[in-house]
């Protein structure tokens, strides 16, 4: 796209898309649509400032309509919302689910990520390759789709037709939904959407004499009635929430010790806390449901299986922060989570469980669903917060902290989906008898995402302390000989068959020198080419990286080509001197980089140089804490 030609007009179809569009995003701005009115700077006024944050929303009409952004597309984009038609092309072409070229109206995505393609997804895109038909849709290598436990796994992206999900998939099945008619009233994804759902495994395996908690409705309740939701003890919680007043429910939060379960393992009480006591309004509250992470995908089965339990999480958070909108970011791979979860909140919206007087309990909230577009990074909390905004998803610096200075620059509770499905069990049996499950700071049942070479891939959970071995007794025990486990995901590291009764809490893995992160269980056999799993890990965070700060940037570039050069048998120099090289830029990346994903990028390579899973040099000292 040439930034120096600034007259392109839309179609009448985009102008239409974008036109309906705003007005029904933002119904009292609707006469700033006016097609002839020339762009203002990002300083107009604000009036336009308050509009920005409905460019993603946009860019998803008149994508979904027209399967991609023209030149034409974004310009009345840029119009409408009065910002700077290049800062609007720096959003369109941050998102890898975006295209600002012309391509074929349906994009076939086929993971070929670290569960995937070694289960079929290398099949899948060669059969694509050789068979599809160029000119009505195409194929896309894509990183993780969030369906390890049904894998290989497909999102087919159609233009002016729902997207929709097939896993596990066959090249067979995949050609033919690429080549079937078009079905613009989305009869086509209904059906899909029922087959994938009537088949998701949700792991409703238990130990004797334990039951579910956070699962508990997943595969039991009609995920589509709110009826069945309240018949099953749903907005119980909400009702005690009110009765006991926020400032109670955050003592509750913290006598259960309930941390975030997306990784970072903050106290869900204190962050609250803060929120709710700052003087400055109005406040925020964010669910962060933009589920990335390699072999991560419990998020998604709670959204898919109970999406009314989120709304009224949600509901709760906001009565105690004192947020009246909650803004519920959605991974834009998740069609089915996202549509469950829009009926879930216009049915809640429609019975009077959303609004001004929420359940006439005097307090009002609302959710606003925004959905992502491909780009991990967005799972980073501030990243999301830029996402939110308008903006390009780069992490900002820290301090200030969401809490005190977040979207919009106003203090913002954000809480990821497992985390906000816990509140609901704090206040069903209250937070000492929460905290009397696990420990320490592991309280609760915790999720884990187990797929690879186990009998039962799925989501299974566990109270905190369960070990390592009785988790994947759970699953079915191991396909083959174990070798070896990746814990916490992309961003975890390796344990060895060794360590497989460990305890599952976060002071357990810390012990072993690992991570529970995200809940990411994958196996793998003696079969399994770690090599080749590290470079593909490489080359995931080197095509996320969003290119902010130098050690990231670089050093995710130069850790995926020292392990493809060490893929091919091709080191430069030496393979010691490869090793060292990695070791190198482990220590830049982690010491120096402004968020968490540089940070981490280089984990599961680090992880597998310490425990010899690849040979590591001889002058390698321990310094990723490493533990042996």
């Amino acid at each position: 796209m040439d930034l120096h030609i600034s007259t392109a007009a839309p179609t009448a179809a985009e102008r239409d898309t974008i036109d309906a569009a705003f007005a029904l995003l933002d119904p009292t701005a609707a006469d700033a649509t006016a097609g002839d009115r020339p762009t203002r700077s990002a300083h107009a006024g604000h009036a336009a400032r308050s509009r920005r944050h409905l460019l993603l929303p946009l860019l998803h009409a008149v994508h979904d309509a027209a399967g991609w952004l023209s030149e034409g597309s974004l310009n009345h984009v840029a119009r409408t919302l009065q910002v700077p038609p290049a800062e609007v092309y720096g959003v369109a072409t941050f998102y890898a689910m975006f295209s600002v070229e012309p391509r074929a109206p349906r994009v076939v995505h086929v993971c070929d990520d670290v569960a995937c393609g070694p289960s079929g997804g290398e099949e899948i895109v060669a059969a694509l390759e050789r068979d599809l038909d160029g000119g009505r849709a195409c194929v896309v290598r894509s990183p993780c789709l969030g369906l390890c436990e049904r894998a290989p796994a497909v999102l087919h992206q159609r233009a002016g037709e729902p997207d929709l999900s097939q896993a596990p998939a066959t090249p067979q099945a995949v050609l033919a939904a690429a080549h079937a008619p078009a079905d613009p009233a989305g009869e086509q994804a209904a059906e899909a959407d029922r087959a994938f759902a009537d088949t998701t495994v949700s792991a409703p395996q238990t130990r004797t004499g334990e039951h579910l908690r956070l699962l508990r409705r997943v595969g039991v309740v009609d995920p589509t009635s709110l009826d069945d939701y309240r018949a099953r003890g749903g907005y119980a919680a909400l009702r005690r929430a009110v009765r006991l007043g926020a400032t109670r429910v955050i003592a509750e939060l913290k006598d259960a010790s309930l941390t975030g379960r997306g990784g970072a393992a903050f106290p869900t009480g204190v962050k609250w806390e803060g929120v709710a006591q700052s003087p400055e309004r109005p406040h925020h509250l964010v669910c962060n449901a933009d589920e990335s992470e390699p072999g991560t995908f419990k998020d998604r089965v709670l959204m898919e299986g109970d999406p009314f339990g989120l709304v009224e999480a949600m509901t709760i958070a906001g009565y105690v922060t004192g947020a009246t909108v909650g803004h519920l970011y959605v991974r834009g791979e998740y069609p089915l989570a996202t549509r469950r979860l829009q009926d879930a909140i216009a049915a809640a919206r429609a019975r009077g469980h959303l609004g001004d007087d929420v359940m006439g309990e005097g307090f009002a909230f609302d959710i606003d669903l925004r959905r992502g577009a491909g780009a991990y990074i967005c799972g980073e909390e501030t990243a999301l917060l830029e996402s939110i905004e308008g903006y390009r998803g780069e992490p900002r610096n820290k301090p200030p902290f969401p809490a005190t200075s977040g979207l919009f620059g106003k203090p913002t509770a954000i809480n990821n989906v497992e985390t906000l499905y816990n509140v609901l069990e704090v206040l069903n049996i209250g937070g000492g008898a929460f905290a009397a499950v696990g420990g320490g700071r592991s309280t609760g049942s915790k999720l884990f995402c187990v797929s690879g070479a186990v009998g039962s891939p799925g989501v299974y959970e566990v109270d905190f302390g369960t070990t390592l071995r009785e988790l994947l007794d759970l699953a079915g025990g191991t396909r083959g000989t174990l070798r070896t486990v990746l814990l916490g995901g992309a961003a975890g590291g390796f344990v060895l068959p060794q360590d497989l009764d460990v305890p599952l809490t976060l002071e357990g893995a810390r012990d072993i020198g690992a991570t529970l992160g995200s809940g990411v269980v994958l196996v793998f056999d003696d079969r399994a080419d770690l090599t080749g799993t590290l470079r593909r890990i490489a080359a995931f965070f080197r095509d996320e990286s969003c290119g902010q700060c130098v050690p990231c940037r670089v050093g995710t570039v130069r850790q995926e080509e020292a392990l493809a050069r060490l893929e091919r048998g091709a080191p430069l120099g030496s393979r010691e001197t490869e090793l060292a090289l990695l070791d190198d830029l482990a220590r830049v990346m982690r010491d120096a980089s402004i968020c968490g994903l540089g940070q981490t990028a280089p984990s599961a390579v680090a992880s597998a140089l310490d425990l010899g899973l690849i040979a590591a040099p001889s002058h390698s000292s321990n310094g990723h804490g490493g533990r042996r």
